[in-house]
């Protein structure tokens, strides 16, 4: 199918500066009034979720959301501050027929973000997305009035509806008894539910980032600056520590030495254990192009199929949802369980890190070691045009060389920006040395054709 392209939806929901076009209360009334009108087409009376980040303009973006959905005559569940993931499943578990999550993830605080998770806790797909966007465009429609408008609740039990979920994703007889843990909530949507869920399973908890004031989510700590949460581990002497990003759908961990446990890390020792247990469905975990080719050599030993994808955890899930694959993520910490979550979590996700360090007895160090990353280098080319690669005569004799030079353990990848004129080039393999010495003739050679400059 086709999608029109989009004025307002991008890869990942609405996006931008906040009270700037578009994050301004002004489209996020006309967002409500299409979600409104969009889900009354489908229902009789339905319902939607609402949950945020810690963001000062989450506030300004929720209340114009909330009218517009009402003025539609549509029910409104306020959550208030409530990781992605747990909007995911609050909206899921209360048979409501959207979510809605106010944030920008990652970002500085002066951004924000709106995204739509469907009644089934997936996000909405390109094409649904597309339709309300024609419904935000459409003439004002007829609105209903007196008893029909819409009601607006507050769901005070959200937070502990979404704790006892967590903890059911690990055996009930499992416990987190004697291991020291720090968890750094990003000054974001985890920082009450985080601690509690791990203080509950018996951890000795140290929270850092779980101070927000609206305008320090993400600033200096999470899972984009990990190094906070290392010095505390450091410090303490923890066993383990995790830093989720702002909306909470990801983790970066670190062991006790400091080291860094990225999301290929992740996905082995979880595959790992999977595969032990028979909860592999066909033996395949799904990747990205992203995804460090030592993973792959190490899943082949094993007899487990890694399927890569664009970047992007909305691709990972289609191909979950249409191999059976169970597991699935990205380099960034952004993993999918699908038995537990239908999207990245990453409170589900140190837990099922946790409970490998259980059931194993092992550290995270010992355990980390059981894959040997290949060197992995990316650059950017910055390019004033993106004409298809594909298509360029002289683009697959550069491919061609580059492959015979590394042989069949590689991993190349070549794709422009989203966001950005740059074309960005990936190369991985073995050795350190080819890997520098290939990246230097592919870049010089584009260069050349392109007229782009290496960064």
């Amino acid at each position: 199918m086709t999608v029109k392209k989009r004025k307002y939806f991008g890869t990942d929901g609405i996006r931008g500066e906040a009270n700037r076009p578009p994050m301004v209360p002004e489209i996020a009334l006309k967002l409500g009034m299409a979600a409104g009108t969009f889900f009354q087409n489908l229902k009789e009376k339905p319902k939607i979720i609402i949950g945020k980040d810690t963001r000062l303009s989450g506030y300004m973006i929720e209340s114009a959301l909330m009218s517009g959905i009402c003025s539609m005559g549509t029910d409104v569940y306020l959550v208030g501050p409530l990781p992605a993931p747990a909007i995911a499943f609050i909206a899921r578990s209360m048979r409501a027929d959207a979510g809605i999550v106010i944030s920008a993830s990652h970002n500085p605080f002066q951004d924000n973000g709106i995204k739509l998770f469907g009644g089934d806790g997936m996000k909405l797909p390109d094409e649904k997305e597309a339709e309300i966007e024609e419904l935000m465009e459409a003439s004002s429609p007829a609105r209903p009035t007196h008893g029909a408008v819409g009601r607006a609740y507050r769901l005070d039990d959200a937070g502990g509806r979404y704790i006892v979920y967590a903890k059911s994703t690990i055996p009930r007889e499992m416990t987190l008894d004697g291991i020291k843990i720090v968890v750094d909530c990003s000054n974001g949507a985890a920082y009450k539910v985080a601690p509690s869920i791990l203080s509950e399973l018996g951890g000795d908890i140290v929270s850092i980032g779980n101070s927000p004031d609206g305008m320090n989510i993400n600033r200096g700590c999470g899972s984009t600056n990990p190094e906070i949460m290392v010095a505390k581990v450091l410090e303490t002497g923890a066993d383990i520590g995790i830093a989720l990003d702002g909306d909470g759908d990801r983790a970066i961990l670190c062991d006790s030495s400091g080291s860094i446990v990225d999301g290929d890390d992740i996905l082995f020792l979880c595959a790992e254990r999977m595969g032990n247990a028979g909860e592999m469905v066909n033996r395949s975990i799904i990747g990205t192009i992203m995804t460090n080719m030592g993973l792959e050599t190490a899943f082949r030993e094993r007899d487990i199929a890694l399927t890569r994808t664009a970047v992007g955890d909305r691709y990972v899930l289609e191909e979950m949802l249409r191999s059976g694959a169970r597991l699935g993520g990205e380099p960034s910490g952004h993993l999918i369980f699908l038995d537990h979550s239908t999207t990245g979590d990453g409170i589900i996700t140190a837990l099922q890190v946790l409970r490998v360090m259980v059931e194993t007895g092992k550290t995270l160090a010992d355990l980390r070691k059981g894959w040997k990353r290949y060197p992995q280098l990316m650059r950017n080319l910055r390019v004033e045009s993106k004409p298809s690669l594909e298509d360029q005569p002289w683009y697959d004799q550069i491919l061609k060389e580059a492959m015979e030079a590394m042989g069949n353990d590689h991993l190349l990848s070549l794709r422009y920006s989203g966001t950005e004129p740059l074309l960005r080039v990936t190369v991985s393999c073995a050795s350190e040395e080819l890997v520098k010495s290939v990246s230097d003739h592919i870049c010089s050679a584009l260069a050349e054709h392109l007229g782009g400059v290496i960064e």
